[in-house]
């Protein structure tokens, strides 16, 4: 960071500036409010002096003097002079000094009628004031610099956007040590050539010869209101230049108060995506939710705590949070319960402890709160750690699902919307196979016969998850590198978690039975372009072959476990549209009960006996397409057959170590 300081820190401005800002708050305001009442006398004086009137400081001066001064500091007081920190003011100081001058005009003027003519009187009061606002707003304003004068600042900024956000932005970062406004860049032809607020806005072409010319290390994005495609093309041409980009809080989170206009931060990386989320179906998102009893598994995960969010905002009767993790339980609890609905009261939120596991627990839940609507969001989802976990994620991803959607049958729940994964297709992972075993136990339950609507929704990766690349590059980014990327050509498809979530409703509202819904994840994205995006973003450049000085390497660490280059969809091509142009309905194979019955009590028994090798075998029969790319993964099974191996060369070591010891005596 670049930083010049104007005084030394053991100077006499430095410790007098440590010692004003260390006064207690009361002790600052005696000093505040003694220094206004010599203002206003001084000013009062320079009046009458100046207008001829009375010479300062004799005969009518003094009493008309001290009156001002006691109509003054009351007034000052009331207009928050005193309440706000000097160093931060801003426009709200130019206000109140305007404020106080046309109060106290007047007063000076029927306080000199006694002693004078109304004409000279008249003349005194505008003289008066005139001073006065030059002392209230000049003050406050020295001693603002004076407190802002320890560095110069170290980021000469250039703001992308001339609007009301670009304004507001301007003027909230340009009393800070941090940013230097030096000018406003906008797409408008009517804006380029104007000054506002004393920086001149010029178009999106002299770019590069601003930050060279005028030293630019940082832009700022200020459109908060713009549309993602919009967003999409602006990076696009910054991404090009040497200077790192970040951007101000969306207008929503400003509207909501979530954050301030002065909260600067990195690009979000749906702006790189472009894509702009359609408008919801409020009918479909209420069908399921308002007025009803609502529960949703793994409440605390990525995917559940966001439905969380929105399904308590569309007026549920009860929402009951079932969360194995008590940790991130209480997170969302808490979340929870500092929303407030627009009647500014809140439905019932349950929190419970719990896991998918237990039948008789989660039936018990469900009777309890006469649940109508179960997501089912609970599922062990990151592919290596599944692998190295083989038998855990059976009975977290199927048997989960098994004993959810068993308990929802005999408790009479209307809606079982399961959130599966585009890993489902084609599985090459104990992760995947395990959710689209979960998708057949809906559809052999739903072919058995009940009353419960069954529907699953398929999406790819969401942002910003646990376990997404987008938190994990920003930190290795920030940390100097290197990037890692499994392969230069893996590419994946990307949404974000309040659109997924807001589409997994939309979606279940949907079902008729057995539904399987495919959400539109709109273009892959090769997970190689995506960090170089975000490197250019972040002022830095790429170490490849071509360019050995660049700033951060990109290494390809090779595909992990079971991972693919590329994730699909659908099993087959019989799809269909629905009311909703996001979401799709597919029609794919299922087994019946029966068989499906036979081979989830085989899979069963093969988890119970601790047996990886036959818990796959069964995997390969019941989940067409799986073709896992390796052996079994499982750690502890790896141990567990790696023991002899282990323990016969152990065996032979010691045979020799003794052999040689035996010679050696």
């Amino acid at each position: 960071m670049r930083t010049k300081k104007l005084h030394r820190e053991g100077s006499f401005p430095a410790k007098l500036r440590q010692r004003m800002a260390s006064l207690p708050r009361r002790t600052k305001r005696a000093i505040m409010v003694v220094a206004d009442a010599a203002g206003v006398i001084l000013a009062a004086a320079g009046a009458l002096w100046l207008t001829g009137a009375a010479p300062p400081f004799e005969g009518v001066a003094i009493p008309i003097a001290v009156l001002l001064a006691l109509a003054a500091l009351p007034l000052f007081r009331q207009l928050g002079l005193y309440r706000s920190i000097v160093r931060f003011m801003g426009l709200d100081l130019v206000v109140a000094a305007f404020r106080s001058v046309l109060v106290l005009a007047p007063v000076g003027f029927l306080l000199s009628l006694p002693w004078m003519a109304p004409l000279e009187a008249l003349r005194v009061a505008m003289t008066f004031s005139a001073l006065l606002l030059v002392y209230v707003a000049g003050s406050r304003f020295t001693v603002r610099i004076f407190f802002q004068l320890r560095y110069v600042p170290a980021d000469r900024v250039l703001i992308y956007g001339a609007g009301e956000g670009g304004v507001r932005l301007a003027s909230s970062i340009a009393g800070g040590q941090q940013f230097m406004p030096v000018a406003f860049v906008d797409d408008s032809h009517a804006l380029v050539g104007s000054v506002i607020n004393g920086l001149e806005v010029y178009g999106p072409d002299q770019m590069p010869r601003l930050i060279k010319e005028l030293d630019i290390s940082r832009v700022l994005l200020a459109m908060p209101s713009a549309s993602r495609r919009r967003r999409r093309r602006i990076l696009n041409r910054l991404e090009q230049l040497p200077v790192h980009v970040q951007t101000m809080p969306a207008i929503t989170d400003l509207i909501s108060g979530h954050a301030q206009v002065d909260e600067i931060r990195e690009v979000d990386v749906a702006d790189l995506l472009g894509r702009d989320p359609i408008p919801p179906n409020d009918k479909l998102l209420d069908a399921c939710i308002r007025g009803k009893s609502v529960m949703v598994t793994g409440a605390g995960g990525s995917i559940g705590s966001e439905l969380c969010r929105q399904i308590l905002q569309l007026g549920p009767k009860c929402l009951v949070l079932l969360e194995i993790s008590e940790a991130a339980l209480y997170t969302i609890d808490k979340e929870l319960g500092e929303l407030e609905t627009a009647e500014n009261r809140l439905p019932r939120v349950v929190p419970l402890l719990g896991s998918a596991h237990h039948k008789n627990r989660v039936r018990d839940v469900l009777r309890t709160y006469d649940v109508e609507t179960v997501y089912h969001a609970a599922a062990y989802k990151h592919v290596p750690l599944v692998e190295h976990n083989m038998l855990e994620g059976i009975h977290n991803n199927l048997f989960g699902t098994l004993h959810t959607a068993e308990a929802a049958v005999e408790a009479g729940v209307k809606h079982f919307v399961l959130v599966s994964t585009d890993k489902a297709v084609w599985p090459t992972n104990v992760m995947g196979a395990t959710k689209r075993f979960a998708e057949l136990a809906l559809q052999a339950i739903h072919n058995r016969g009940t009353a419960t609507t069954f529907s699953m929704v398929r999406f790819g990766n969401v942002l910003a998850s646990s376990g997404s690349v987008v938190p994990l590059f920003r930190e290795q980014i920030r940390n100097g590198g290197p990037v890692t990327v499994t392969h230069p050509e893996i590419i994946r498809y990307f949404m974000t978690i309040p659109e997924a979530a807001q589409l997994v409703i939309q979606a279940g509202s949907m079902a008729r039975g057995s539904d399987v819904f495919v959400l539109d994840m709109g273009k892959p994205v090769r997970i190689k372009d995506l960090a170089e995006k975000m490197i250019h973003l972040m002022g830095l450049t790429v170490q490849d072959d071509d360019h050995p000085d660049g700033d951060i390497e990109i290494a390809y660490t090779g595909l992990r476990p079971a991972e693919k280059l590329y994730e699909e969809l659908l099993i087959g091509n019989n799809v269909t549209g629905t009311e909703h142009p996001m979401i799709m309905r597919a029609q794919e194979d299922f087994l019946p009960w029966p068989e499906f019955k036979l081979l989830s009590e085989r899979v069963w028994e093969a988890c119970q006996a601790l047996d990886c090798e036959l818990a796959r075998m069964i995997l390969l029969e019941a989940v067409a397409g799986y073709t896992p790319t390796d052996e079994v993964e499982d750690l502890v099974f790896q141990q567990r057959e790696r023991g002899p191996e282990v323990a016969a060369a152990a065996a032979k070591i010691a045979d020799l170590e003794a052999h040689r010891a035996s010679r050696g005596s």
